[in-house]
């Protein structure tokens, strides 16, 4: 991961709110910089609460400058602007089309036949 640009996606513990107390979107992109990432934290409300509580990550006041140079996206936070992204918009903004999709909640199919290599949380059966 050493010097490797990673966009997380979300700092909300959930959508619809800019609370980040306990939010698992910023644990995983401390984690991810302290590894060695260079870390870009995007998130439609949540900002300015994350960068109070995590000023040493990189943060965007965009989608799309959050993606732009990333070689890999993790989606940490299940926003509608997330799940509605154009997979094939996207891909030309990043370095490399790999995506965690942390929540389940993108159309894998759709990001897949654009050329990204979509990685997901195993379901559990039912």
């Amino acid at each position: 991961m050493l010097g490797h640009p990673v966009t997380v996606l979300g700092a909300a513990f959930k959508p619809g709110s800019d609370d980040v107390r306990d939010s698992p979107a910023l644990s995983v992109a401390e984690a991810l910089r302290a590894d060695g990432a260079r870390v870009m934290v995007y998130d439609p409300v949540a900002v300015e609460n994350a960068r109070r509580v995590f000023p040493e990550l990189h943060y965007a006041s965009t989608l799309e400058g959050a993606l732009e140079g990333a070689e890999a996206l993790v989606v940490a936070t299940d926003w509608r602007e997330f799940r509605e992204m154009d997979p094939i918009a996207s891909r030309r903004r990043v370095a490399r089309p790999l995506v965690f999709d942390g929540r389940n909640c993108l159309p894998t199919d759709d990001w897949a036949a654009a050329g990204w290599d979509v990685r997901r949380i195993p379901q559990r059966p039912s």
